[in-house]
């Protein structure tokens, strides 16, 4: 396996742990166990970001620029949405 799939594994399964914190902070029933997943979640992101800023130094994770037009298009769409 190259580095690059090696890091783009880390990358989905540090995203799939932020989400399974997530839900745990969310659905916590009592303050230390919200405190702990709330911090677990915020390592995991911090750890999540610096994946992906090192593949995006590599030129391993691309991003396209949106469109203005179809941005404009998505906040018309909601800006009704009160």
């Amino acid at each position: 396996m190259d580095e690059k799939c090696t890091m783009e594994n880390l990358l989905l399964t540090t995203k799939g742990v932020c989400d399974l914190y997530l839900h745990g902070t969310i659905e916590s029933s009592t303050a230390n166990v919200h405190q702990a997943f709330d911090s677990a979640l915020n390592k995991s992101l911090d750890m999540q970001d610096a994946i992906y800023q090192k593949m995006s130094q590599k030129g391993w994770y691309q991003q396209q620029q949106a469109e203005a037009e179809k941005m404009m298009k998505v906040k018309n769409q909601f800006s009704g949405i009160s």
